[in-house]
């Protein structure tokens, strides 16, 4: 089955990223395929989501700069937070709207021309899109804040407003209501040209509860009634707490369809990234084993990180990046259980009715990102029952204790990752201090907006540039991030 198609079939969202040659045809591809199939576009909207949440590519994602994951080797760019020289904020709006959200949207009206002869499917397929559209607004509100949206998918509006991103959230999660309830698990839906569950209802339920749960938490500063419902609704029908759960899209062994990890690691034969001390070095003080995963022994022994921020020309000295993350057939993930279990002790924190204490998913989210990496329950056992990082005695309060794990467990999903540091403030990373100074001396807490849009659609940029407070910086939060 062919896995990718040119993105210029997303013929459905081209306004998005802001072009407008005023003509009447503007949003006409010539250059599209006449015939293509929902199908298709399903399956290449899912990679191009997959692929902009795993990459490591410095021009289409920062995040595993932004969490200190990863360090860069020549070029210090992107982890001293200057991302304009590679376009990388446009990078990322234009693959989100235009290659996914835009290949949504012209699945949705192949589908919605098709002649029904199931509704039950029809509607799953329908449903199915429209949870990954949850997903990738999701995504895009906490990577900008304001950002298009009710205007976004409207071919006759060439250059869209913003919304308010506080007013966002809430439609989503009416949308996901509303996917959820069209859902019938003894239905199919696409069969196996849906990549990430193979059409499987079922899953795609519990994805979707999942995916309440992470909108709820991330509410909970700002909304605590809309947030414990939203939680309390996902988990009570049913969610990701397994790994065989997990929302996964398996890549190809071979191009153009591998994992991109693979290419920015293995296939482009460059030397360009290295673990970062910054993580390195805190997973080194509790010997966690998930070391010998995530990263290669020096040369000399033990783990040793690169310098954050700095160029690091003595890479064969350092740790490498680990094997795994060089595997062509890596699965891409979505959502992890170790991720929901992480959300579920938050709740619980919080006071939410999640089933359990915090303890227990706290501690279930260690056990779950262990046995992911294929490490025993006796190793997460061991590790869990040291000092510092039992419940019960690990320092600080429980964003602490909770963001602490986060952050060591969520090594190959820098995005969520990023969204926990700003949510729970921790770890207490630092920018490097030859940081841009379009970072303003912080580690960034949002995407600025793409040079395009300030250019091509410039007044409705301009209004949302002061609906954020009049400055597009990176140290302007997202609204949920009130601490």
């Amino acid at each position: 089955m062919k896995k990718k198609i040119l993105s210029t079939l997303c013929i459905a969202a081209l306004f998005a990223t802001g072009c407008d040659n005023n003509s009447d045809d503007f949003n006409n591809n010539h250059d599209a395929a006449y015939e293509v199939t929902p199908e298709v576009l399903l399956t290449n909207a899912e990679k191009q989501l997959v692929d902009e949440m795993t990459t490591g590519s410095v021009n289409s994602s920062p995040f595993r700069f932004f969490d200190q994951y990863w360090a860069q080797v020549i070029y210090n760019t992107e982890s001293r937070y200057s991302l304009t020289s590679r376009l990388v904020t446009d990078n990322v709006w234009n693959e989100l709207y235009r290659d996914v959200l835009g290949n949504l949207a012209s699945a949705t009206k192949y589908i919605e021309a098709e002649t029904v002869t199931n509704q039950a499917q029809h509607k799953n397929k329908l449903a199915i899109i429209e949870i990954l559209n949850v997903y990738t607004f999701q995504v895009l509100v906490d990577a900008y804040g304001d950002v298009p949206y009710s205007e976004a998918l409207n071919v006759n509006i060439k250059l869209p407003k913003y919304d308010n991103d506080e007013d966002i959230y809430p439609q989503l999660i009416s949308r996901l209501d509303a996917a959820i309830a069209n859902l019938d698990a003894s239905e199919p839906s696409f069969g196996n040209a849906e990549m990430i569950y193979n059409g499987d209802v079922a899953q795609w339920i519990k994805f979707a509860n999942s995916l309440k749960i992470k909108i709820g938490i991330n509410l909970a500063d700002v909304n605590p009634t809309l947030a414990q419902s939203t939680v309390e609704s996902g988990y009570n029908a049913g969610s990701i707490l397994s790994n065989s759960d997990n929302a996964a899209f398996e890549y190809s062994g071979s191009a153009p369809n591998y994992n991109p990890l693979y290419g920015d690691l293995v296939a482009s034969n460059r030397t360009d990234f290295v673990p970062a001390k910054t993580i390195v070095n805190a997973m080194n003080t509790t010997a966690d084993p998930r070391r010998a995963v995530y990263f290669t022994q020096a040369p000399a022994g033990g783990y040793i990180g690169g310098v954050y921020g700095g160029t690091n020309s003595n890479f064969p000295t350092l740790s490498q990046i680990g094997a795994i993350f060089k595997t062509p057939d890596l699965k891409g993930q979505l959502m992890e259980s170790m991720e929901v279990n992480f959300y579920l002790a938050e709740a619980a924190e919080r006071g939410y009715n999640v089933g359990n204490t915090a303890e227990y998913y706290y501690n279930q989210g260690v056990m779950e990102s262990f046995r992911f990496w294929g490490l025993s329950d006796a190793d997460a056992l061991s590790y869990l029952a040291q000092t510092d990082i039992a419940y019960a005695t690990a320092p600080g309060d429980y964003k602490q204790k909770i963001g602490m794990q986060v952050w060591y467990s969520f090594f190959n999903r820098p995005f969520e990752a990023w969204n926990s540091y700003r949510r729970l403030d921790n770890p207490a990373l630092a920018a490097p201090s030859n940081a841009s100074s379009t970072a303003d001396g912080q580690v960034p807490k949002r995407l600025f907006y793409p040079i395009n849009e300030r250019t091509v659609n410039s007044d409705n940029y301009q209004a949302a540039v002061e609906a954020i407070g009049g400055v597009d910086r990176m140290r302007v939060k997202v609204f949920w991030d009130i601490n």
